[in-house]
């Protein structure tokens, strides 16, 4: 799957408009990178955009746990059935799912 070349606007105005539209397309990295915008053009924010702000971390951060919890039984269950070859390579995968909720 290839990477998003998403940018932000160069409005205020049309990046929380941006934020707003991406938040309903559930492209919650999008919209977290419209936010970060925002904050850096002023980092006074509107109940709307505080709003904005926690529904697009919350969002991104859910997703990335519902991934790390699935993948987690994946390697359990791979574990127990004495596959070490898949779950190594679940574990580095898991990692990663890791290190990206830590950032």
């Amino acid at each position: 799957m290839p990477v998003s070349s998403f940018q932000p606007p160069e409005s205020r105005d049309e990046t929380i408009f941006m934020a707003k539209l991406c938040e309903q397309a559930e492209r919650h990295d999008e919209m977290v990178s419209c936010i970060k915008k925002a904050i850096k053009q002023n980092p006074e924010l509107s109940t709307e955009e505080r709003n904005l702000l926690a529904v697009a971390y919350k969002a991104q951060i859910g997703s990335r746990r519902a991934s790390w919890r699935i993948v987690s039984s994946i390697e359990q269950k791979e574990e127990m059935k004495g596959n070490t070859q898949h779950a190594k390579l679940i574990t580095t995968y898991r990692k990663m799912f890791e290190k990206e909720v830590g950032e």
